[in-house]
């Protein structure tokens, strides 16, 4: 039997690449323009930039935003000071641990619940001190429960 290694778990390195590209495919119909007010749009009516991203590919056929703005996304947004408080993969975690938490509320003998918010919290520790680190958050930033559930709602 084959030895499975403790990084991997034998899962194997498969899965889905984007093709090494540098230029805009030449089937794109829209210009840089239309492709601002699209994303300015829709991150006004607080769409997540990972969703802007899968309705331009999906909805109007551009691939990829870097190659028609020339930075990514996020960097775009936040030239045009449209950003949250707080950056998406953080809000998103705390949405997970209100979620969790308010389940803990009704459900408290749920250990698999209590050791999931243990995990998710921990995560969020770990994000927050990177995002201190970076300057993304002021250094007195400090996560808890409550904190959560008001930038969540």
């Amino acid at each position: 039997m084959a030895r499975i290694h403790a990084h991997n778990k034998g899962r194997g390195k498969s899965g889905s690449k984007r093709p090494f590209r540098t230029t805009l495919p030449e089937w794109v119909k829209y210009s840089r323009e239309e492709v601002e007010t699209i994303i300015l749009d829709l991150a006004r009516k607080g769409v997540q930039p990972a969703v802007i991203g899968t309705i331009l590919r999906d909805q109007y056929g551009i691939p990829s935003v870097r190659f028609i703005l020339g930075k990514k996304l996020c960097k775009f947004l936040e030239e045009r000071n449209i950003k949250p408080a707080v950056p998406w993969d953080l809000l998103n975690l705390m949405k997970r641990a209100v979620r969790v938490h308010e389940h803990l509320q009704q459900h408290r003998k749920d250990k698999v619940s209590q050791r999931a918010l243990q995990l998710i919290e921990s995560k969020i520790r770990r994000l927050v001190d990177y995002y201190k680190s970076i300057g993304k958050l002021p250094a007195d930033w400090k996560y808890d429960i409550e904190t959560a559930k008001l930038l969540v709602k």
